[in-house]
């Protein structure tokens, strides 16, 4: 079974329905790229994907440890590269946790994200740039 069904509906856009649970996601081209940056672009949907991959494993992670990490939050940032071909080049990401984490608690919760599942599955030619914030 597929996970996603992805059409074009015309103008740069596609709808992406997952299968399981029947959601939305609709793309746009980006501005700087033909598009009207209407809705996520699938370069800003790959972005996305690391910072909540890191996000959700380390609640997975930490959920029965007693680690509480309910408030956290990141920002994600995509960069573009300049030079042919048009890529991803890096993506920055910035934690912002609801407390104060031990020392161990720290280097759990930073393991934890960079051997999630979409860090591990990105090119090692893509920066990934975190900065924890502790």
């Amino acid at each position: 079974m597929a996970t996603v069904e992805t059409t074009y509906i015309g103008d740069l856009r596609t709808e992406n329905i997952h299968v399981q649970s029947g959601t939305k996601i609709l793309t746009d081209a980006p501005t700087d790229n033909q598009g009207r940056g209407e809705a996520f672009s699938p370069t800003d949907l790959l972005a996305v994907a690391l910072g909540t991959c890191a996000l959700t494993t380390i609640a997975i992670k930490t959920r029965n440890n007693g680690i509480d990490i309910a408030g956290a939050k990141c920002s994600v940032t995509k960069v573009m590269s300049s030079a042919p071909p048009r890529r991803v080049a890096q993506i920055d990401i910035k934690f912002h946790f609801p407390k104060q984490y031990s020392e161990s608690e720290q280097k759990l919760l930073e393991e934890i994200a960079l051997t999630c599942p979409v860090y591990l599955s990105l090119h090692p030619d893509l920066v990934k740039s975190v900065d924890f914030g502790w």
